[in-house]
């Protein structure tokens, strides 16, 4: 496996394939890799001739300097991770200096909305930096097509924006969640979780799947109500936020309209850990 750390040895590298017109997949991390991480390098590798992972904690959308510090990190775990998958993947691990010129400072772009709701609402600035970080890796690599996955939707619509304002070339591919066999979203977070916390996280899936059901015949009001008092009888878990949503504009619904494609959003605490999933209703 090829690893680099250094931007310009990276374009290096690249510069040959683009010259040759190969296709190039990216898949975008910041590392803590898991079988979620694997399936979106499994679909680049099937897509591509030529994939790149990059691996990058980003500063600039974290709102909190403790999550950031906290935030795990395990180079070597994570190359020892892509191996089991291809010795042909590139993996991309700069240093903040080589992403960053001085003080690591977000892009200001306009998503029409879509970073005022939910996590934009609680994490003020978040998705400006979460775009800086990849527009910077798409202008790095020049990818034919770049990989996220479902559990970060928001995140992929807010990229998605980004790519039309910047007219950058490229095709975002969104890939589906993958779970544990609990149905808990897999998630670099759930390494914080002792074994019993990641046991009683399953149950944010359990609601969110019987949240669905109800969706058929109840009102958004009532799923909302029932969501709340599921939450308000589990000592251990915290909700921060439950929205059924218009998937498209990420508008919160108030009642249902004939087709509208639903998406219900839920962010929920275990032992002080965030954790984020949502659900096509």
């Amino acid at each position: 496996m090829k690893v680099f750390n250094k931007t310009l040895e990276l374009e290096r590298f690249l510069a040959p394939f683009h010259q040759e017109k190969k296709t190039i997949g990216l898949v975008p991390t910041m590392g803590a890799l898991h079988q979620g991480h694997l399936s979106l390098m499994k679909k680049a590798l099937e897509e591509n001739e030529v994939v790149v992972v990059s691996v990058f904690v980003n500063p600039t959308q974290f709102n909190n300097a403790e999550d950031l510090e906290k935030y795990p990190r395990n180079l070597e775990r994570d190359a020892a991770t892509i191996a089991t998958l291809s010795d042909k993947i590139i993996l991309f691990a700069p240093e903040v200096s080589q992403m960053y010129e001085g003080t690591p400072t977000s892009e200001s772009y306009d998503f029409h909305g879509l970073d005022k709701v939910m996590e934009g609402s609680s994490r003020p600035g978040h998705f400006d930096g979460v775009a800086t970080i990849v527009e910077k890796l798409f202008r790095l690599v020049r990818p034919t097509r770049a990989y996220f996955g479902e559990k970060d939707y928001q995140q992929i619509l807010i990229i998605r924006s980004m790519v039309a304002q910047r007219k950058l070339n490229l095709t975002l591919v969104p890939c589906p969640i993958v779970r544990e066999a609990s149905g808990l979203a897999m998630s670099s977070r759930n390494e914080r979780l002792s074994p019993q916390g990641k046991a009683q996280a399953a149950f944010i899936y359990q609601v969110l799947t019987e949240a669905k059901k109800r969706f058929a015949s109840h009102s958004v009001e009532e799923v909302t109500a029932f969501v709340k008092e599921q939450f308000a009888e589990k000592a251990e878990a915290e909700l921060e936020y439950f929205i059924i949503a218009d998937e498209h504009t990420l508008q919160p619904a108030t009642e249902k309209e004939a087709g509208v494609a639903y998406r219900a959003f839920i962010v929920a605490y275990i032992e002080g850990v965030r954790l984020i999933d949502n659900l096509a209703f």
